[in-house]
């Protein structure tokens, strides 16, 4: 039995991937870290939405490709699969009848209000209904494996008052307590600049990879966008790209870069190989880490299968609650 068995009466936490490329260091820096922490709190599932991923992943190979490398991400970062589950959306098809139930108490309207949604309208895209519907789907995930809290950034909200209120809806309508009802859980998540100055995201192109060679790495740092004074010239630290990166990676360290840029003498050059080193002390380990456990790729089947076949005994149960509450059981 692994540890996870054992947390019956700690509350749970929920979180989706999905994987639509390889992990960047604003994954690391903003989504696995904090993420991975939770663990010492709550009874944790990650899941990786291969499913959600289809509304823009049109690649076959690449999408299974992309589960892997996820997968192999967040276990090289430190996910520990005795005492949390991993596995892919695709795994537990009974997400699908409860989105279907779901869908059946949810208002067009809500749907159409919908973030991802109306911006694709604004940009002059077709979304397809796969984009339309992406909350129910949202609001199944989390739903059926008795989530309690679901950690979130300030700007995804509403995805959650969405679930609440379609759960509190079938609850109200087929009897009390047949689904739990999450509270959100705002996280402080780091806002990560890409190379630009930008949040870094792979729309972008402005990513710094996770686990590429040692030299790819160091170039795409030495290519993050400075100003231009001289080696001797004083620079502001607070604001550039290179010191709040170095905040983020060496946290006990950057009052001594912040102080260096400051007093001049100190190049953009210097501090940019002063980030490369601390990243590379951060992530080395990890990328070796991550390099085993991606080449072995029925090792990693076999751990997102273990994680699923825990994850649809939970699944099964609400179900079987929800199947018999609205007179189909």
């Amino acid at each position: 039995m692994s540890t996870w068995d054992t947390l019956g009466a700690v509350k749970t936490s929920l979180t989706g991937i999905k994987p639509t490329h390889l992990p960047h260091l604003g994954n690391y820096l903003g989504a696995i870290r904090p993420a991975l922490s939770l663990v010492d709190r709550y009874r944790t599932l990650y899941f990786i939405a291969n499913y959600h991923a289809l509304t823009t992943v049109r690649d076959a190979e690449k999408l299974r490709d992309y589960v892997r490398d996820v997968a192999a991400t967040w276990l090289a970062c430190g996910l520990d699969p005795e005492r949390t589950l991993l596995y892919r959306q695709s795994d537990v098809p009974e997400v699908f009848e409860l989105t279907w139930v779901l869908s059946c108490l949810l208002a067009k309207g809500q749907l159409e209000r919908g973030h991802a949604y109306k911006e694709a309208l604004v940009r002059g895209d077709s979304p397809n209904a796969g984009l339309f519907n992406y909350p129910v789907l949202m609001a199944a995930d989390i739903l059926l494996y008795d989530t309690d809290v679901v950690p979130i950034g300030k700007d995804q909200k509403q995805h959650l008052e969405l679930t609440r209120d379609v759960a509190l809806r079938l609850n109200h309508t087929y009897g009390e307590n047949t689904l739990v009802v999450p509270e959100a859980l705002i996280t402080e998540a780091p806002l990560v600049p890409g190379t630009d100055g930008e949040k870094m995201s792979k729309s972008r192109g402005n990513g710094i990879p996770l686990f590429e060679s040692t030299k790819k790495l160091r170039k795409v740092i030495m290519g993050i966008t400075t100003t231009s004074e001289t080696l001797e010239d004083p620079k502001t630290a607070e604001g550039s790209t290179v010191y709040e990166l170095y905040k983020l990676v060496a946290p006990e360290r950057a009052p001594e870069m912040g102080q260096k840029l400051e007093a001049g003498g100190y190049g953009w050059g210097h501090a940019k190989q002063d980030l490369y080193e601390a990243i590379e002390a951060e992530i080395g380990p990890k990328r070796d880490a991550y390099l085993e456990i991606r080449a072995d790729e029925p090792k990693l089947d076999a751990i997102l299968s273990d994680g699923a076949a825990k994850a649809r005994t939970i699944a099964h149960a609400t179900i079987q609650r929800v199947r018999d509450a609205v007179g189909i059981g």
